[in-house]
């Protein structure tokens, strides 16, 4: 995640790139054994690099593509070390280690500098689990009500220039909480999303690219325009059951922490139907 605003009239009226969905964008890749290529498009950027939840959704295709996708992701621990321009970049998988029930995978993302010289720009290491008998009793929480539902929430619009180029991908509807740069003294948002070109794009894809849409609420508390910037994310995920479809996913995101330039913050995304699909756990960078 990272949410950088450019309110400059150069950016406001420049000519927006074409869509490539992410459909298309995994049709592209191109795998050479532990190697996956991929291209991503200007239309996925988000400030001066890629959209950090699309580079995630790209990196478990790649752990899928060369360990096997029979197995449900668990979590998933991203390190965003550094930019991802538009443009190829691969991702360099390595099995850790296959158990009986768990499978852990490490994938690293480089993309070449201008001078060619191969740069990481991100380390992710994917947790894959069987599900298994437990005498654990089932515990299935549901989402707490919200002021405003999904068919009447605020629906974001794009503004080039103001709002990061992959949201045009995304219906993203503000329903309650807080907004970037209000000088809010509350610490929390609830919103609703969900991908505009979603087919062929499996559930789990979708809660790891959904997991990271939206700035911190953190922003909230200032009263100018400031960049933030994901450093770390970790995601815990649950199956989703059954095709969510065209719904929309539900994203409560709280601070619960902030100090010397850092947020700390938790996520829950709901899917549809209000199964818990993913609980997540950033450190964001605040400039501002």
């Amino acid at each position: 995640m990272l949410f950088l605003p450019d309110m400059s009239e150069a950016n406001l009226t420049a000519a927006q790139p074409e869509l490539v969905s992410l459909p298309q964008l995994l049709a592209m890749r191109r795998q050479e054994g532990h190697l996956v290529h991929f291209t991503v498009t200007p239309d996925w950027g988000q400030g001066r690099t890629t959209f950090g939840g699309l580079l995630s959704t790209l990196a478990v295709q790649a752990m899928r593509d060369v360990c096997g996708s029979d197995w449900p992701l668990r979590a998933l621990q991203t390190n965003f070390v550094g930019p991802v321009a538009a443009g190829t970049f691969e991702v360099d998988v390595c099995l850790l280690r296959q158990g009986k029930n768990v499978r852990q995978v490490q994938a690293r993302i480089t993309q070449n500098a201008p001078d060619g010289t191969p740069q990481v720009a991100g380390v992710m290491v994917g947790v894959f689990g069987l599900g298994r008998p437990s005498a654990i009793p089932l515990l299935m929480p549901a989402p707490p009500d919200v002021t405003t539902d999904a068919e009447r929430a605020f629906l974001w619009p794009y503004i080039p220039g103001v709002t990061p180029d992959f949201t045009r991908h995304m219906e993203v509807r503000h329903a309650q909480g807080v907004t970037p740069f209000t000088g809010a003294t509350e610490w929390y948002s609830r919103s609703f999303a969900r991908l505009r070109q979603h087919a062929d794009v499996d559930a789990e894809l979708t809660t790891v690219l959904l997991a990271d849409v939206g700035p911190t609420p953190a922003l909230a508390t200032l009263s100018k325009p400031a960049a933030a910037s994901s450093v770390s994310w970790s995601l815990e995920l649950r199956p989703v059951l059954g095709d969510p479809g065209d719904g929309l996913w539900r994203m409560d995101k709280t601070a619960l922490a902030a100090a010397e330039g850092y947020v700390n913050e938790k996520t829950e995304l709901w899917a549809p139907d209000g199964q818990l699909a993913a609980l997540g756990y950033q450190v964001v960078a605040v400039y501002g």
